[in-house]
């Protein structure tokens, strides 16, 4: 009699069984009866819709005793919540992508113009039959791991799929290593056993290059483990796709790392497509920044095709996670020119769709035209650093196409951890 009594109460807090049934209804896409709502004021709140009515008075701000809640929920739930909401703020309060910073601008554009041209001479090598095996580029994304690696250190841990040249290159693997391992000669960074999907770069803390779909997930909670473990302030970056974000060993990843509260940012990089998907087709939710919520990480969307943006709003979760709070989720919102991988003529979207992108949101053309119309570069000298970064880039090529190729014995070599 007494729960009834307080949920009698909670209902006129609400406004009444009127207003209740009409933002319920709005909650739950399911139409409750007026009627219905009024006579819980003699039979209690049902337990299935307590969840729904606790929701709608944190968000009103209204008290309610934890007895409210059905067996087995936990008021610090929605707790945990509006924490998550009050970080979003904190973050999106903290970012100004209109502030310019004349060396910030140039570093994004020299850093992004190397990814591109780099991977535009993989395509043409890929193209003139000189590498083997899957391939696949990241034209079109160069912000996002510009950014993110701004706001990280040179001991944080980096780790991705398959589409893994230019997070390697960004870590600080040279060029040529990078066209070595490419092209299956003994100096690439793999010793020419990886490939485009495999690559490792241990001594820049780079972890991968993952051929099998989000298997990097939990290995890039390995690896904030050990930071844990160790004690240090170290943090693991780990990079997945839209494709990847609904994988089940996902979900096992984020449950683990935010029980122990490991030092992780899992960073999804929607390009929009997982291979010839588009999300609207594959995912049921589309903001996957909030694939975290249940397990109590907060989650930003952010726009992905912004290295300021980008570069700020990591910088927030960088601290954030770097203070103990456990992991944080960031939905890179980006775009990728190029089809899934070499072979994929990527039929399912028009070319109106990836010129429209490529006009009014490329990442280099952005920071392109602030430093012109600030003076900080003239045209000319932007035509010269691209002009000497192309002309790099084709000489560590031709470099890569000269080095020898790894004798038969290799093929025995690292079978074995050596004790």
């Amino acid at each position: 009699m007494i729960q009834d009594f307080i949920d009698a109460e909670i209902i006129d807090k609400l406004g009444g069984g009127r207003k209740l049934s009409v933002m319920l209804s709005g909650l739950s896409r399911i139409d409750l009866n007026e009627k219905t709502v009024y006579s819980w004021k003699q039979q209690g709140i049902p337990d299935k819709w307590k969840i729904a009515v606790a929701k709608l008075l944190m968000e009103k701000k209204l008290d309610f005793p934890e007895s409210f809640l059905p067996p087995g929920v936990d008021i610090n739930f929605f707790n945990k919540k509006d924490e998550n909401s009050k970080l979003n703020e904190i973050i999106k309060s903290n970012s100004n992508v209109n502030k310019v910073d004349p060396e910030l601008l140039k570093y994004f554009y020299n850093k992004m113009i190397l990814l591109r041209r780099f991977e535009e001479k993989v395509g043409q090598l890929y193209g003139m039959g000189k590498i083997g095996g899957f391939c696949h580029l990241y034209i079109g994304q160069e912000a996002v791991v510009s950014g993110v690696e701004k706001a990280i250190s040179k001991n944080d841990a980096v780790i991705t799929g398959y589409r893994c040249h230019a997070h390697l290159l960004s870590r600080g693997a040279s060029p040529l290593e990078i066209f070595m391992e490419l092209l299956g000669k003994r100096d690439g960074i793999s010793k020419g056993k990886g490939g485009s999907m495999h690559m490792f770069d241990p001594k820049n803390n780079f972890w991968g290059g993952h051929g099998i779909v989000g298997a990097q997930v939990p290995i890039g909670v390995g690896l904030a483990f050990n930071f844990k473990y160790k004690e240090n302030k170290n943090l693991s970056v780990t990079f997945y796709g839209d494709g990847a974000a609904n994988q089940g060993q996902v979900y096992e990843s984020y449950n683990m790392a935010s029980l122990w509260k490991l030092p992780v940012i899992f960073c999804i990089e929607n390009n929009q497509y997982g291979m010839g998907t588009s999300i609207k087709k594959a995912s049921a939710g589309e903001d996957l920044s909030k694939h975290g919520e249940s397990f109590g990480i907060p989650g930003i969307e952010v726009d992905g095709m912004n290295p300021l943006s980008v570069y700020q709003v990591c910088c927030q979760a960088v601290a954030w996670v770097r203070s103990g709070n456990g992991p944080i989720v960031l939905e890179m919102k980006t775009y990728r020119y190029r089809g899934h991988s070499m072979s994929d003529p990527a039929k399912y979207r028009s070319r109106e769709e990836v010129q429209k992108i490529r006009d009014e949101k490329d990442p280099i053309d952005d920071i392109k035209s602030l430093l012109i119309e600030n003076k900080i570069y003239s045209e000319k000298e932007i035509k010269n650093i691209d002009n000497n970064i192309r002309n790099n880039i084709s000489i560590a090529a031709e470099k890569a196409l000269a080095a020898e190729l790894p004798s038969l014995s290799n093929l025995y070599e690292d079978v074995m951890v050596k004790g």
